[in-house]
């Protein structure tokens, strides 16, 4: 089950006026692994994040997500479909509680209307009582129950960080995109991160794809790495493999 893939990116070439931020890039990502993304900045990794859950059409190549293509296919329908993101700049609703921000990643599985869930009644009542507990499940996963009635913009970075991560774990999703995740974060919160993210890999067997420029947190981490440089693929393999090869070292310290 570790070795199927699960993502296929292949050939994927995107520009913007006359810039062309991706370049024929092509990788597979497996099941129940962690594949690092890493570059320079400017290299398109986020453009390729963006690539992948439809954020942007690519002009050409494609995108195989569990055996069906999906290029173009709109975001909220491949949230539909298992991928869920977090980003760099978290994108919470500040004004809301930790639960209530948890529970923004399960509106999309409801299934009955405005009138019974507005009112609190008959399947509206079962199927929030049941989000709730989903909610409060996964919260328990990333030990934030205890924050979970506090308003979000309450709450220190890491903490905000964490939620966005909750948010996109209660899609129940088949595959994880982190955004550069561990920014922003001091050493000891990079450190409840990294634990939390093993936990996922090994308890939940969710894949992520996941765009990190602290070498030294990815490469002990991540399964394998890809190196964007420039749009183009540098390198694919082991940490090991990658940030021995010379075309990775010119593009991070250029020598």
């Amino acid at each position: 089950m570790d070795d199927q893939v699960i993502l296929e990116v292949k050939d994927i070439a995107i520009s913007f006026g006359g810039l062309q931020a991706l370049i024929d890039v092509s990788f597979n990502a497996m099941s129940s692994k962690i594949l690092g993304l890493i570059g320079p900045n400017g290299a398109g990794k986020t453009v390729l994040l963006n690539c992948i859950n439809g954020v942007y059409i690519p002009d050409r190549g494609r995108i195989v997500f569990n055996g069906m293509e999906t290029n173009g296919l709109p975001r909220h329908k491949a949230a539909r479909l298992g991928m869920a993101r977090t980003f760099q700049q978290i994108e919470l609703f500040e004004q809301m509680s930790v639960i209530e921000n948890t529970l923004v990643g399960l509106d999309f599985r409801a299934k009955t209307g405005i009138f019974s869930g507005g009112m609190f009644w008959g399947p509206g009542k079962r199927e929030e009582i049941r989000a709730r507990q989903e909610a409060e499940e996964v919260l328990d996963f990333l030990e934030l129950y205890p924050y979970r009635k506090q308003r979000v913009g309450n709450l220190s970075f890491g903490i905000q960080k964490l939620v966005g991560l909750a948010r996109a774990m209660a899609m129940e999703p088949k595959i994880l995109l982190l955004d550069e995740i561990a920014s922003g974060l001091n050493r000891e919160e990079k450190e409840d991160l990294v634990r939390f993210l093993l936990r996922i890999r090994h308890e939940k067997k969710i894949p992520m794809i996941w765009v990190e420029h602290d070498m030294e947190i990815i490469t002990q981490i991540a399964d394998r790495l890809v190196c964007l440089n420039y749009g183009v693929k540098l390198a694919e393999g082991t940490p090991k493999e990658v940030i021995s090869n010379p075309d990775v070292i010119k593009a991070y310290l250029g020598t």
